[in-house]
């Protein structure tokens, strides 16, 4: 079973140690102490609460195509850099906490009207996703 102290269930969470503690003090996570008396959450209703939370942010909203794609891979975030010339364009999206970086013609650029500041919403489809564990 992992279990993760307060400081990276913040992190993993994108909140404050703070906000991790209040949430412990009202039940909404419960809490554990490790071998060395250091508080600590499950990683298993660290993740049920990250999915809760980010079904309340209501992120999917703003990707008015989601239902209709059968990629379910999508991360919506606003556009923080383009870098064109005449054929290719390198896209940067923030998705929360996430940098993603896409591909793709310069023609696509202009159609979508893609610059700085604007919505995008990053559509992955792979036959290969490789995971890694935490180190040993």
């Amino acid at each position: 079973m992992a279990q993760f102290r307060i400081r990276t269930a913040a992190d993993l969470l994108g909140v404050s140690d703070d906000t991790v503690r209040r949430w412990i003090e009202q039940g909404r996570l419960a809490s554990s102490e490790d071998e060395s008396g250091r508080q600590v959450v499950d990683g298993a209703e660290l993740a049920a609460l990250s999915q809760q939370i980010a079904a309340e942010r209501k992120l999917d909203s703003l990707d008015e195509a989601a239902e209709r794609r059968s990629a379910r891979n999508h991360l919506t975030g606003l556009v923080t850099k383009v870098t064109s010339d005449q054929v290719m364009s390198q896209v940067e999206l923030q998705c929360g906490p996430f940098r993603v970086v896409s591909l793709i013609s310069t023609e696509a650029v202009e159609q979508l009207g893609l610059e700085v500041g604007s919505l995008a919403t990053a559509v992955v489809k792979a036959t290969n996703v490789s995971l890694e564990g935490p180190p040993a």
